[in-house]
């Protein structure tokens, strides 16, 4: 069926960022910073991202010394490497962050489709209660975090793991409260154990529970953060649906059908099995399903998991220092998926501005957990503070882009690398 329809022209824009999660705010508010008309589209009504609307409140990873996701984590009351932030203050912090930096931001604009013509994106076409309107842009940034730009624009991607396909499994990350105040459990990954009252190590209940029955049988950790803001409330990481299509709408409603099930089935283990716990209640959960992994469009160099294990360094760095392991969860099982049952810690690694780039279409600029990297490589770069510095890395490529009148695929990486580090980032220690 072919539908038609006209679409009048809402706004132009020099720079137009499409998604609000942690990569899109920090393009945003770096694109505006540097002087250029930026608008920022938001499907939701709040930004974040996984921080907010996702209920993620551990910030992960290091990357970029210098860069903004450090700013960030200040503001949001998480200087000092807690890494818990509190999603509430932060829906607010953010917005007002935003817009002290003179950003447009439209919520509520979910991305309908990309304008192409001639191999060069003019803009997308985005829904607003208004109807279908058309956003263009001398360059666009795609921080969908499911490249949905660049897929429309007819980007190629990658997706999944070289042997089946499959992806990460989603998750629902949600708090509880009610935490018996003198409890000192944490849980924060597969070798991080502790010793119950019973005699049991946690991490052995937790797998005789999914073994038995008393947890999904996937779920055979539980991870625990303690909120750096609330006593009693813990951040709990354990729901799990392997095997999901991510880009596919029945599936992820079924998997979030099941997933809000294990939530209730997990908060009764922790009741019923783990001291301390016996009052606890959920108190909040996402809005919106998690996803680990999808689509990872294909760059002009595709960052792998030995980059990242052999902490790689780059002449067209963009990223400097990233540093998170390759943290790969099963989607066939519980725990990890690597043979060894951990993370894989690589090197502090760089992300080059090739990884930016697309191939298949010109005037657009990578950001986020899209970027060009295969597998293992997102498994690292996926998290919130790294994806914050590439955002930020995403603005200069389209400042530097739009400053020496040349189209992304052009830009020299020196140019790049100066407007970053004017801005305080270290790209070369």
């Amino acid at each position: 069926m072919v539908y038609k329809t006209e679409v009048p022209i809402l706004r132009c824009c020099d720079v137009l960022v499409c998604g609000a999660g942690p990569a899109g705010i920090a393009a945003a508010v770096s694109a505006a910073r540097a002087g250029l008309d930026t608008v920022l589209l938001e499907r939701f009504g709040v930004v974040g991202g996984s921080m907010t609307v996702g209920n993620v409140t551990t910030l992960m990873g290091t990357s970029t010394p210098g860069g903004i996701w450090q700013e960030v984590m200040s503001l949001l009351g998480a200087p000092d490497g807690r890494f818990a932030i509190d999603p509430e203050h932060a829906k607010s912090a953010l917005l007002r962050w935003i817009e002290a930096s003179s950003v447009t931001l439209h919520l509520l604009t979910p991305i309908v489709d990309a304008v192409v013509n001639d191999g060069i994106l003019e803009g997308v076409i985005a829904l607003t209660p208004q109807g279908p309107v058309m956003y263009k842009a001398r360059r666009t940034i795609d921080a969908t975090g499911d490249g949905y730009v660049a897929y429309r624009s007819g980007c190629s991607y990658e997706y999944g793991r070289e042997e089946d396909g499959l992806v990460q499994p989603v998750s629902l990350c949600f708090h509880i409260r009610g935490v018996d105040p003198t409890c000192t459990l944490v849980c924060r990954h597969e070798e991080d154990d502790t010793m119950l009252s019973s005699g049991l190590s946690f991490l052995t209940l937790c797998e005789q529970a999914a073994a038995s029955g008393k947890l999904p049988p996937h779920v055979s950790i539980v991870r625990l953060y303690p909120s750096a803001h609330t006593q009693g409330e813990y951040l709990v990481n354990a729901t799990q649906v392997g095997g999901v299509d991510t880009l596919n709408t029945d599936q992820l409603t079924k998997a979030e059908i099941i997933l809000r099930s294990q939530m209730e089935m997990v908060t009764t283990f922790l009741k019923e099995q783990v001291p301390g716990f016996s009052n606890i209640e959920i108190a909040s959960s996402p809005n919106s399903i998690g996803i680990r992994e999808s689509r990872r469009i294909v760059g002009a160099y595709v960052l792998t998991g030995e980059d990242v294990m052999e902490g790689r360094r780059f002449p067209d760095v963009v990223v400097h220092q990233a540093s998170f392991p390759i943290d790969i969860h099963n989607p066939t099982g519980g725990g990890q998926a690597e043979k060894e049952g951990l993370p894989h810690q690589g090197q502090p690694y760089d992300i080059p501005l090739r990884s930016l780039i697309p191939l298949d279409v010109e005037h657009l600029i990578l950001s986020g957990r899209n970027i060009s990297g295969d597998h293992r490589a997102l498994a690292s770069y996926r998290v919130m503070n790294i994806a914050m510095s590439i955002g930020q890395a995403s603005a200069s490529v389209a400042q530097a882009s739009l400053e020496a009148g040349v189209g992304v695929g052009m830009v020299s990486k020196e140019a790049v690398q100066t407007l970053l580090t004017d801005l305080g980032c270290t790209l070369f220690k």
